[in-house]
């Protein structure tokens, strides 16, 4: 490890004075100006854990949801998963390491994580479409050269693409061929293969018009609806080609402003999603006949997931095990569906996909998904075998599915924005400031299937408050007064929370 080659290129990163970054669920998230020691300093951990793994290791420059002047930075491991634990602790001494301390720290991390520096190392690298993402990746790649390891730049991927790319470089080719047009191949043929006998009563029932947030999203579906041949019409919207990323539009305005992106024409029953700037979130909506719109968030994806999944299970009769995980940010009504009428356990976990992920894998079958859209199915070998045997569906398991969503009551989440909180109990608990927690609790009992919770954000800086009640009118009263709750104990700065904000 040539430290006198680190130091010299560092000058030309250099980190500002005073900053000090951590990285979350989602990796590092700030302004884009305040990146590109970040930058530089994750090719230089992406080389050492790739020595360290013997695989190659990903690294993604994007900022997903948030607006388009930020960016971020995070490395996904050798199987396609979330960087490890402990190496987020290394990622973070080393980014707020002062210029001086750079190669002691490095020395540090490759002493406590016994990496081998003769190993060879080769880091994937993506980037979404942001103005600063091109910039920022190269600063990277000056990380990942300084040190000797080698690299591909795929240039422009969505973050579930380099994922793909991580798994298959490392599994010899066994998952799939690591180039956007293997991406494309295999997901298209599973998809077809997966619909091929679904019930459509005409070509409407065959279109989704997707609002690809002014992102990446809508780069790489242009590219891939052609594979999907006369299965499925994709009709683009907010394509990028006007509109600023994530403005207005994408599956985190969706989720919280409950009402369609702007950009988007809908008609009554026509089938809607939203992706979000790094196209990992999706939620799915529709207008009614009478207007009224209606949203399936990642807690309904989950339930009509996850109850498809128990039918099948039943046919197999094999006793694999389903098991779904959900934060406590969940709408509780679809928690009660799946416990008390599909008889699915579900389980409960820290905010961020890691945490959902990492619990998922105890299960045959393991569902997970967010309220905001990020989410998945695991499969173990077994359980991967068994579900291949039932390729098809019945007509009479679309009808059940169709049921289910209606039959789950809705109720809304709102947010509010301010700082100064610490949890703990997967975050349902407020430990800091003292008395929130309390006043939360009073707050609560006065309106009925209600709950609240409040938790510093992991890509933002701002704490938000959720609130669920029976009624859109009790929810937006309960996330008012949890919201000034928080103004009043919490150290709020600025203009006082506002009744339908």
């Amino acid at each position: 490890m040539d430290l006198d080659a680190v130091t010299k290129q560092s000058v030309l990163h250099a980190k500002p004075d005073g900053l000090i970054l951590q990285y979350g669920t989602a990796g590092f998230r700030t302004k884009a100006e305040h990146l590109d020691h970040v930058m530089f300093r994750m090719g230089l951990l992406a080389v050492l854990r790739s020595k360290q793994t013997k695989s190659a290791i990903g690294v993604m420059v994007t900022a997903s949801h948030n607006p388009e002047e930020d960016n971020g930075v995070k490395l996904v491991d050798p199987l396609g998963e979330m960087l490890a634990a402990s190496w987020e602790e290394h990622a973070t001494c080393l980014a707020n390491a002062e210029e001086e301390h750079l190669p002691r720290v490095l020395v540090d991390i490759s002493e406590k994580a016994a990496v081998d520096l003769h190993q060879d190392a080769f880091v994937v690298i993506g980037r979404d479409t942001r103005p600063s993402s091109e910039k920022l990746s190269q600063s990277v790649i000056d990380g990942v050269t300084v040190l000797g390891g080698q690299f591909h730049d795929y240039g422009l991927l969505t973050t579930p693409q380099l994922h793909y790319m991580v798994f298959c470089r490392n599994s010899k080719g066994q998952y799939g061929k690591a180039t956007v047009e293997g991406y494309y191949q295999k997901l298209s043929s599973a998809f077809v293969e997966l619909t091929k006998q679904a019930f459509c009563s005409g070509d409407d029932r065959r279109t989704l018009r997707v609002d690809c947030a002014n992102g990446i999203g809508a780069l790489k579906l242009a590219e891939m609806r052609h594979y999907f041949s006369q299965g499925l019409s994709v009709q683009l919207f907010n394509d990028g080609t006007k509109g600023k990323l994530n403005h207005l539009c994408g599956a985190d305005f969706v989720k919280s402003h409950q009402k369609p992106p702007q950009g988007i024409e809908m008609r009554a029953n026509e089938r809607c999603c939203s992706f979000d700037g790094d196209a990992d979130r999706i939620v799915y909506y529709y207008h009614d006949a009478d207007g009224q719109f209606h949203l399936i968030d990642g807690d309904k994806i989950a339930t009509l997931i996850s109850s498809f999944l128990k039918e099948l299970l039943l046919e197999i009769g094999d006793g694999l095990s389903l098991g779904v995980v959900q934060t406590a940010y969940a709408n509780g009504s679809s928690t009660r569906y799946l416990e008390e009428v599909m008889k699915v356990p579900v389980y409960c976990t820290k905010t961020g996909v890691k945490h959902l992920h990492h619990k998922a894998q105890e299960f045959d079958i393991g569902v997970y998904f967010e309220a905001n859209g990020h989410g998945t199915v695991l499969f173990s070998k077994a359980a991967e075998t068994k579900i291949k045997q039932l390729a098809k569906e019945s007509e009479d398991e679309k009808r059940k599915a169709a049921k289910m969503l209606e039959s789950i009551i809705d109720l809304f989440n709102q947010v509010a924005d301010r700082q100064g909180i610490s949890t703990t109990d997967a975050e349902r608990q407020v430990v800091r400031p003292p008395g929130l927690q309390e006043a939360i609790n009073a707050l609560v009992k006065k309106y009925r299937l209600s709950r609240a919770f409040v938790r510093p954000s992991g890509t933002e800086d701002i704490v938000r408050v959720y609130a669920e009640a029976d009624s859109q009118e009790n929810t937006d009263s309960l996330a008012y007064e949890v919201s000034l709750a928080v103004f009043q104990l919490a150290g709020g700065i600025g203009e006082r929370p506002q009744r339908g904000f």
